[in-house]
């Protein structure tokens, strides 16, 4: 796939090592469970969530086991009624599908519309486990390499936040 193919481009331009699984297409946090043991990784649930206007777009990653409140993500970013971003924007902004939502896919957000909210828990571990845009693989990077060379890489920077 043309889009997964960019993503192992990138990240070997950036000097980063990373384990790969494939797998069934995985649409579910459940899907991911046997996944994340496989890599022996917390594979991260992430969402794109847009105010009705869609004048901003964040996308959030966060431990696939917690609770998420819109509301309370709302509050924590200081937002106005957020809900999902549509297919589409998903398509548009992160070159990825439904189900396949990765911060992998900030790559291709060359516009950077999408703020990137992680999770402290996810922030602070040492592994980072996500779809390489596509829901057929899955990886285990270092959070470090994420944080550190990713994300400048795609002129992102990441807002902690405690859910």
């Amino acid at each position: 796939d043309e889009v997964e193919n960019r993503v192992y481009e990138c990240l070997a331009r950036l000097d980063i090592p990373f384990t790969r699984v494939d797998h069934e297409a995985a649409f579910t946090m459940e899907d991911c469970v046997a996944i994340g043991e496989a890599l022996d990784v917390s594979i991260c649930k992430n969402l794109l969530l847009t105010p009705r206007n869609r004048s901003a777009f964040y996308l959030l990653c966060m431990p696939g086991e917690k609770p998420f409140s819109t509301k309370d993500f709302s509050k924590l970013i200081g937002a106005s009624r957020l809900s999902f971003a549509t297919e589409e924007d998903l398509v548009t902004l992160l070159g990825c599908h439904a189900g396949s939502a990765s911060i992998l896919g900030l790559m291709n957000d060359t516009e950077h519309r999408v703020t990137l909210a992680i999770d402290r828990t996810v922030a602070e571990d040492e592994w980072f486990g996500c779809h390489p845009c596509e829901n057929t693989s899955s990886l285990r990077l270092k959070t470090r390499d994420v944080l550190e060379k990713f994300l400048p890489a795609t002129g992102h920077e990441a807002v902690i936040v405690d859910l």
